[in-house]
């Protein structure tokens, strides 16, 4: 039934079924955000937070919003809360930025393995490069850099405090147009190279 999945925007409806999901892929490895501050993330940028529809429900949801480069949100702080390294704004009101921050990707898990997280990504890239965004951004957890370097994704080392987002945590950028391998550095990286948010699953 992949097939018949349709990509959309969220609705207030959608969030529980969000916060289900969320909670079913983070919550075993500790890494799983208040409702509140799940829902913070998409109402600070709604044209960039889609979910995947299928007749029966959720299948799936992206989460992505403007931070600057080698900032990420604060797990367990809403947007819009000071703090640290995470410099999200409040909703309506946030620093233009031309990197956008791909903060949580999550497919139900019955339907994992269809390509629909790439779906999901492909929709996220055009949307944007239609909005004028540079540079896509995000954290990889548990293992998945591989899944992201697939995607064309290169880490940037050290970014990511251990224990941040778990032991595994990793930087990961990658230009929205041209060659993928021409990304930026952070101040003190030491390189980055090929092998999520914070998350993701396929």
């Amino acid at each position: 039934m992949s097939h018949h999945a349709r990509i959309r925007q969220i609705t207030d409806d959608d969030w529980g079924g969000i916060a289900a999901l969320e909670s079913r892929a983070y919550a075993p490895l500790g890494l799983s955000e208040e409702p509140a501050a799940l829902r913070s993330r998409g109402h600070a940028s709604p044209d960039t937070c889609f979910v995947l529809d299928l007749p029966h429900g959720l299948a799936g949801y992206l989460l992505a919003l403007p931070y600057p480069m080698f900032h990420y949100p604060d797990l367990v702080r809403a947007e819009g809360v000071a703090a640290g390294h995470a410099e999200g704004p409040a909703a309506g009101s946030f620093v233009p930025s031309r990197n956008l921050h791909l903060h949580d990707l999550v497919i139900a898990e019955p339907l994992r393995g269809r390509g629909l997280a790439g779906r999901l990504l492909r929709h996220l890239t055009a949307t944007a490069r239609a909005g004028g965004y540079e540079q896509l951004s995000l954290v990889a957890v548990a293992g998945s850099g591989t899944f992201w370097a697939a995607h064309g994704f290169v880490r940037h080392p050290g970014v990511v405090p251990p224990g941040e987002y778990g032991g595994q945590a990793v930087y990961m950028s990658r230009p929205v147009r041209g060659d993928r391998t021409a990304a930026p550095k952070p101040a003190g990286a030491t390189s980055h190279g090929p092998a999520p948010h914070h998350h993701e699953g396929e």
